[in-house]
């Protein structure tokens, strides 16, 4: 007589997770982790005659917010999942998982994706079933309206301290020192000079990038500090923006800001009140200026397209008067990079607004009356765009491979009898199926897009208006709509004088488009 051997079990790998909010305590030889650990392992104990076994690898985050998911031993957990290496997540209590319903709600799809079971040791409850998931859902929200309410008390702290003039955290500024045990800011006197007389010279000079330019004329750098991740921060060069906060920083009167109100500080004063009023009064003045007023009515034909190719940044179009007298408005570009760090350290500073905008438009007119130099250019679009059209032709060519791969291994998973823990990899096989169709779909849009971009010389022709009678009758607006139509980019270099036109073979096609639509059938 034969019986028949009772099956094996399916052995569970079962990883356990463990969190805790601060560092406090984890020098200990015992902690609230370890804590955490022992209970999940003596869970999976009184599981091992359903196959259940403890991976002896730690996934301990100790320090880290449940209100997000970047902690380190959380990612490591989630790429062993996803490398198929965990059939089992424990934690002692849901919320050591995540504090978040949105981001609980992703992981739990990640780990039914991955058929990879969630159990917490003090919460009852299943998963696969829906009385589960809402369990879990109620749980989890109860954990984020805590979380929630933590952050209120923590602001409604902060709100109290700052009202009691206490430092209550943040980038330490130029002229104090940090005492983090009584939360105030104590005067650093080397310091403290220096800004004393960063307030000077700004009232003697009446410019803030003059006040930069001094100091790093002088050497003197920024404020340095070490912070707490170890990372040196300042100890760069002074910009025009780096002065005006300073300037503007309460801080200097021993006060402190919330809320749109000061409160007296705990704190040393550095400048006097009236020395710090006649700044604001100044700061307020500079700003209404014209000079320092972008010119919209009256905006440049390269506003947006001019750059500075020393510097590769963005030239403005602005004005300033020739003189007091005859007040006559000069109008011209200026390099922003030299704007904010001092015209000594750009070779273009600013240049005539209507000696380049002419140039512009002569060099579109020279292009307009050559042929060859039109074929020559054409030539190079049409490189460019088959350059860009084999790419793309590539990268669909592997992407219907993948596709083709996928769509048999769902085939071949779908004939075989089913079986527990088959629905998460068939599941996952159909995601990335769907995410390598809309990235080939993408593809055969832009591709369709590309072709139609295809310039011919009829259309550059069409487009090149300006050496078209009307051109100079038409306004300002109009002709610089239709410069960024015909311009990608326009760069200059005071150095060697020369400027350099990006074209738009696209906004050729457009602008040749609009100007001499095709007859309706």
């Amino acid at each position: 007589m034969t019986t028949d051997a009772k099956a094996e079990p399916k052995i569970v790998r079962c990883a356990i997770y463990t969190r805790k909010s601060t560092s406090e305590g984890l020098e200990q030889a015992f902690t609230s982790l370890d804590a955490q650990r022992e209970s999940a392992e003596s869970y999976i104990a009184s599981q091992r005659h359903e196959g259940w076994l403890t991976l002896p690898e730690r996934y301990d985050d100790g320090g880290y917010t449940g209100a997000n998911v970047e902690r380190p031993a959380l990612q490591k957990l989630l790429a062993d999942i996803r490398e198929a290496r965990v059939d089992c997540v424990m934690v002692y209590k849901v919320d050591r998982l995540s504090r978040s319903l949105m981001d609980f709600t992703r992981l739990l799809e990640l780990f039914e994706r991955q058929a990879v079971t969630f159990v917490s040791v003090t919460q009852h409850f299943n998963t696969n079933s829906s009385m589960g998931r809402l369990t879990l859902n109620i749980l989890l929200s109860f954990a984020q309206f805590e979380r929630e309410l933590i952050s209120e008390r923590t602001k409604d702290k902060m709100a109290a301290a700052r009202k009691k003039g206490q430092y209550v955290g943040g980038k330490p500024i130029l002229g104090y020192n940090v005492d983090r045990d009584q939360h105030r800011l104590t005067v650093n006197d080397q310091e403290a000079e220096l800004v004393k007389e960063l307030f000077g010279l700004y009232l003697k000079e009446r410019s803030c990038l003059a006040v930069a330019k001094i100091f790093n004329e002088r050497s003197i750098k920024t404020k340095q500090h070490i912070a707490k991740n170890g990372r040196e921060l300042g100890g760069h060069d002074w910009t025009a923006g780096q002065v005006l906060h300073l300037l503007r920083n309460v801080h200097y009167t021993g006060k402190v800001y919330y809320a749109n109100q000061t409160y007296p500080g705990l704190h040393t004063a550095i400048v006097s009140e009236e020395m710090f009023q006649q700044a604001q009064d100044l700061l307020i003045e500079n700003r209404l200026r014209p000079l320092q007023r972008i010119n919209v009515q009256h905006a440049g034909l390269l506003s947006q397209l001019l750059r500075c190719r020393a510097c590769q940044a963005i030239m403005i179009h602005t004005y300033t008067y020739q003189t007091k007298d005859h007040p006559k408005k000069y109008y011209y570009y200026i390099c922003t990079a030299a704007q904010k760090k001092g015209y000594k350290t750009c070779p273009t500073r600013s240049v005539n607004a209507r000696a380049i905008e002419v140039a512009a438009i002569d060099a579109l007119r020279s292009l307009a009356r050559d042929p060859q130099r039109q074929q020559e250019q054409l030539g190079v679009f049409g490189e460019q765009l088959r350059t860009e059209l084999s790419a793309l032709a590539g990268e669909q060519i592997i992407l219907g491979e993948r596709i083709q791969e996928l769509t048999t291994r769902m085939a071949q998973m779908k004939e075989r009898p089913p079986t527990l823990g088959t629905h998460g990899p068939l599941q996952g096989l159909a995601d990335q199926l769907q995410e390598v169709e809309r990235r080939s779909s993408e593809l055969r849009i832009k591709r369709m897009s590309l072709e139609q971009e295809l310039l011919s010389q009829e259309e550059m022709q069409q487009a090149l208006v300006v050496t078209s009678p009307m051109w100079d009758t038409l306004f300002r607006q109009e002709q610089r709509r239709i410069l960024r139509f015909l311009l990608k980019e326009v760069d200059y270099d005071a150095r060697d004088g020369k400027l350099g036109l990006t074209l738009s073979p696209k906004g050729m096609k457009l602008l040749a488009a609009e100007l001499h639509p095709a007859p309706r059938s």
